[in-house]
């Protein structure tokens, strides 16, 4: 090595940090190809009585020089947490698994129990993930608590490899009494895709003491994120999700909004550039409004949410106590949308809480709302099923009429997971809606409280609310009708029965105030007497 090396490495290594067990040479920029270039850093390892942490971050790491470490690291006993991130900058992905293996043997062989193993911005790809698979295995990380590998590159074959060495460690662990208890799980930029996310949520059921997973930019579409909502809801302790710019869709954010239901100690969701539209997000500020009860941060950035569904989500966190930060930028408000999410937020007290609107994408065009190969089952079809025809009786004061007396009505059964027939429904019977008596009666007692007041928690829901409000609006893919006061009127009479929740007055209370409103100007105030009312009478 020559004399200039030697100078540089010693200058390097004297800015070492040691103390509390923690041997760091993080930063130094160190080029080690060879055990001769490491021999004044293996010396303080060798020397390091009760290494319990070291920090090789920031350095490049060739064979030798790693197998160099990984002999003095055989009689680190204590050594519990290996920073090892950025440390092969430069090297062939061939070398990457060889260096990995003897630092991993030289641990199994002391005995060591890791707590925490970071090998993030290592592009080893998923041969790099072979040579740390023993060593995840083993029990060494039996007591594993956190594990990061950012940006490795693992590809869909890595993240198998890594969901198996996960399922083994706490199938043996658990076998031994003390089974594993990982609780952060980081694996953003790896490409997993839904093959490798499926495969990790297979590890994660199984782990269940996950309280953070952070696995953002993946490509991973609604069947990954399917199969990391089921995972989730075996880790109750889970308090950060972090699935940023992966691709949810409607089915992913139904099936997160569901795992969110059980998941009491959330404290950030991070959903922002995941396309979860105004139907999902409608559906996360259902359960923002029933659940969440410590939730602090919400990103649901650059999602194509639409004004009303931004409304309804800024309403769900009105009532959040430890509520810190609501990201709703870049999404399709348009300039009024903005201003209105904002004097929302200010008229609650809340304007602190909104992030930036800067980028927003303005008021989607009707064509710019494209399908994913999972939302081909929106259409509002008019499925007749004469089995049903029982449920249209209609109910007067003197006893039940024939349905011949009653106004034509199609009769359709409705799905509990389908707002779009429920709204559909409802639209068609408030339509035949005028003050003659007997017509009056037939809608409102009759066929209005079948559709709501007989099943409120089948029929009724956050997103069948908003659907109605979305036609009055022609938001997103629903195609805009003319507005007739019956409509207006039958909700009027809806918001005060019991069966028509205080959330749902207020979701609705969101929707009254809109332009589009304003051809039932009559129809409209006496809606919004009616809401005022009802607001007044529960607090």
């Amino acid at each position: 090595m020559a004399s200039d090396d030697i100078a540089q490495l010693a200058d390097a290594l004297s800015k070492t940090h040691v103390g509390d067990g923690d041997l760091s040479y993080k930063g130094l920029g160190l080029k080690l190809d060879n055990a001769e270039s490491v021999e004044e850093l293996v010396r303080e390892i060798e020397l390091y009585k009760d290494l319990r942490a070291l920090r090789l971050e920031g350095n490049t790491l060739g064979v030798e020089a790693a197998q160099a470490i990984a002999k003095a690291l055989k009689s680190k006993d204590q050594l519990q947490r290996c920073y090892w991130s950025d440390m092969f900058t430069g090297r062939l992905r061939s070398e990457i698994p060889i260096a990995l293996r003897s630092l991993g043997s030289a641990i199994m062989s002391a005995g060591a129990r890791l707590t925490e193993l970071d090998l993030s911005d290592n592009a080893f790809g998923p041969d790099g993930v072979k040579g740390i698979e023993q060593l995840l295995r083993s029990p060494s990380c039996h007591t594993l608590r956190e594990l990061r590998l950012n940006n490795c590159g693992m590809g869909i074959g890595g993240g198998k490899i890594l969901a198996e060495a996960l399922t083994e460690c706490h199938k043996e662990s658990s076998a031994l009494g003390a089974p594993l208890r990982l609780r952060v799980f980081v694996a953003g930029r790896n490409r997993l895709e839904n093959e490798g996310a499926s495969a990790l949520a297979k590890a994660f059921k199984f782990i269940g003491s996950l309280e953070e997973v952070h696995m953002p930019q993946n490509g991973i579409n609604y069947s990954g994120v399917v199969a990391l909502a089921l995972a989730m809801q075996h880790n109750p302790e889970l308090r950060v999700l972090n699935l940023n710019d992966n691709t949810f869709s409607k089915r992913g954010t139904l099936a997160m909004a569901q795992a969110l239901r059980v998941l009491r100690n959330i404290q950030v969701i991070n959903f922002g550039d995941c396309l979860v539209r105004s139907e999902g997000a409608i559906a996360l500020a259902a359960v923002l409004t029933e659940g969440l009860p410590i939730l602090k941060e919400l990103n649901l950035s650059f999602g194509e949410i639409t004004e009303a569904a931004a409304l309804v989500v800024a309403q769900a966190v009105v009532d959040k106590p430890h509520m810190e930060k609501v990201d709703l930028n870049g999404n399709c408000l348009g300039e009024e949308g903005c201003e209105a999410l904002r004097e929302a937020m200010e008229n609650m007290d809340k304007g602190d809480m909104l992030a930036s609107l800067s980028d927003d994408e303005g008021e989607p065009d009707e064509e710019e709302e494209d399908d994913d190969d999972d939302d081909d089952d929106d259409d509002a079809s008019d499925e007749c099923n004469e089995d049903h025809e029982d449920d249209y009786e209609i109910v007067k004061e003197n006893g039940v009429t024939r349905k011949e007396d009653s106004p034509t009505k199609p009769q359709c059964s409705v799905e509990e997971s389908d707002p779009n027939k429920a709204a559909d429904i409802f639209l068609k019977i408030a339509s035949l809606y005028n003050e003659e008596p007997e017509n009056k009666a037939a809608v409102l007692e009759g066929k209005l409280y079948i559709l709501w007041g007989k099943n409120p928690n089948q029929w009724m829901s956050e997103l069948s609310i908003w659907r109605i409000c979305s036609v009055f609006q022609g938001e997103g893919k629903m195609k805009k009708v003319p507005l007739v006061s019956g409509q207006l009127l039958c909700l009027e009479h809806a918001v005060q029965q019991d069966y028509f929740s205080l959330h749902h007055v207020s979701l609705l209370h969101t929707f009254v105030s809109n332009e589009a409103l304003k051809s039932c100007s009559s129809a409209r105030e006496r809606l919004h007497s009616a809401l005022e009312k009802t607001c007044n009478n529960q607090h």
